[in-house]
């Protein structure tokens, strides 16, 4: 499986949009829809797998697993939520070893104290700056490759204000994160100081989130001020939750699935874009049952 090179994608002068995903079919539906790369969020994985909020109870190994399993299905760059590398330094080490070989093309990697939590929620503590530059060395040793990214995230502009989280991403830089993403920036004022700050010393990444502190903000606009790659990370949860609640309040007042069909694929649609008949057909060539070929 041949992967493009997310570091030479990141250099060119137009953003890259990554929509968040949560498993291999969210994964693989994004790239048939003409995504260029993926996010693994942890806040989507943490909502689908465990039903629980963003609160740091997703476990590395289940990110890991989850990301071996979109590996497996898809051949797009992904960057993989790696919380606050799940404990100290040495803990980092490990998830980047664990991520690299489940996968992973970039892992992001956050100053909160452990257990985290989203960075649009409040209440929010965080590490000091030099556990956190210790902590990107220590991934950028532990790599096996030099085309695995590290990006780091700060969550310092709700803790201790936005010039704090501005002295914390030149920390984060010198101690050689190889992307910036500062987050939770609260007006397009604040974005455009980011980028003027860091345009052209390393890419900057964006996060959109529905009803979050940043103000929605297209990729088009995003990259006329200078941003390299943004994330939509949970809108497909939002989104899909939005249908379940409607679909299982239709099934049990209606007893029956018709009132809903327009809103669904039926069984031959859905095998149709997991490419049901093609992968039987690739069984058949090992099987000894395609005498066609």
């Amino acid at each position: 499986m041949s992967i493009p090179s997310l570091k030479a994608r990141l250099s060119g002068p137009k953003i890259l949009l990554a929509p968040g995903i949560y498993d291999a079919f969210t994964a693989a539906t994004a790239e048939a829809a003409g995504a260029e790369a993926l996010y693994l969020s942890g806040a989507a994985v943490a909502y689908t797998r465990l039903g629980r909020p963003d609160i740091g109870l997703t476990s590395m190994t289940e990110m890991a697993e989850t990301m071996a399993l979109i590996r497996d299905r898809v051949s797009l760059p992904v960057v993989i939520d790696a919380d606050t590398g799940f404990g100290n330094a040495l803990n980092a080490q490990r998830t980047m070893r664990v991520y690299e070989r489940a996968g992973a093309n970039a892992l992001q990697v956050e100053d909160q104290t452990y257990p985290k939590r989203c960075g649009h929620l409040s209440d929010k503590t965080l590490i000091p700056k030099t556990e956190m530059a210790g902590k990107i060395a220590a991934m950028a040793d532990a790599r096996a490759s030099g085309e695995t990214l590290i990006i780091a995230r700060t969550d310092a502009i709700a803790v201790e204000g936005f010039e704090a989280a501005i002295d914390r991403a030149e920390t984060y830089v010198e101690a050689g994160a190889d992307m910036l993403f500062i987050e939770a920036p609260r007006s397009l004022d604040e974005l455009k100081t980011i980028t003027a700050t860091f345009k052209g010393r390393v890419p900057l990444m964006a996060n959109m989130v529905e009803g979050g502190a940043t103000p929605i903000t297209s990729a088009a606009d995003l990259e006329a001020i200078g941003f390299s790659f943004v994330i939509f990370p949970g809108g497909i949860v939002r989104a899909i939750a939005r249908t379940a609640e409607d679909y299982y309040r239709s099934l049990v007042a209606n007893g029956s699935n018709r009132p809903f069909a327009d809103r669904m694929f039926d069984f031959g649609q859905l095998n149709e874009r997991l490419d049901t008949a093609g992968m039987l057909a690739e069984g058949a060539r090992y099987d000894g049952t395609n005498h066609g070929e």
